[in-house]
Formats: structure tokens, C-alpha cells, sequence
């Protein structure tokens, strides 16, 4: 009887390491989760998330984007003017926080509505932006 109590705790104990998670697997997860159940998402009146992966190989969240109407056109920002945007929004929000404190990069991908194939700008955030 004792040893099949012994038995019974060692399989729970194992089943319950198992269910157990890393950051990384959660991080893509999320990413595949949040695509499939929101993406395409409005954020604005030009902007809208097309999809977010995590590229386990270089830590990275990466965001796509399709620029619509005023927005979907070359140089309307420029690259200073973006990384800035981007870098106050990624220090300002909690959501990313334990992605942030582990030091994963963030990475924005923004298409034009009309040329699909065109991308418009391209940024990525590292821990030394955000920090």
C-alpha cells in the first residue's frame, strides 16, 4: 500500500513538472493564440495588426502591421521619429513586462495596404532601448 502511495506521488509530481512551461513556450503561445483568436485588429484609424510571432532562435516578439489610408505612404515618419514612438510605447507598457525584464527584443514590421509587397519601416527594439 505505501508503495503505491509512493508510486501515485511521483506520477503526480512528474505530470505536474510537465504541464510547466517556459517563458519562450508561453511567449509563442501567446503570440500564436492572440493571431488566431484577434488578428487582423484595428488599433487605429490607420493601422492594423496583421499577425505577432516569437522567433525563439533571437528572443524576439515581432509585430506585423499594415498601414492604411494617410499612413500607407514612404517617409511619413522618419526612422528617428518611429524608434522613438515605439521605444517610449514598449517602456510605458506592463503587459510585456516579464518578456522585458528576461531581455527580449521587439520587433514592428509595417506594410503598405496598397503594395502589400512594400514594406514602409522596419524597427527593432532591444533590451539597451527599452531598459
Amino acid at each position: 500500500m505505501k508503495k503505491m502511495s509512493i508510486i501515485g506521488l511521483l506520477l503526480a509530481a512528474l505530470t505536474m513538472g510537465s504541464c510547466h512551461e517556459s517563458l519562450k513556450e508561453k511567449c509563442a503561445r501567446e503570440c500564436q493564440m492572440y493571431t488566431l483568436k484577434n488578428c487582423p485588429a484595428k488599433i487605429d484609424n490607420h493601422t492594423i495588426l496583421d499577425s505577432m510571432i516569437f522567433e525563439d532562435a533571437t528572443l524576439t516578439v515581432h509585430y506585423y502591421y499594415t498601414l492604411t489610408g494617410i499612413a500607407d505612404s514612404v517617409g511619413l515618419l522618419t526612422k528617428e521619429e518611429i524608434h522613438k514612438a515605439l521605444k517610449d510605447q514598449l517602456r510605458n507598457t506592463t503587459m510585456m513586462r516579464a518578456y522585458k525584464d528576461e531581455g527580449f527584443n521587439f520587433s514592428y514590421t509595417y506594410h503598405s495596404q496598397s503594395r502589400p509587397e512594400l514594406v514602409l519601416a522596419e524597427e527593432t527594439l532591444t533590451a539597451k532601448d527599452y531598459q
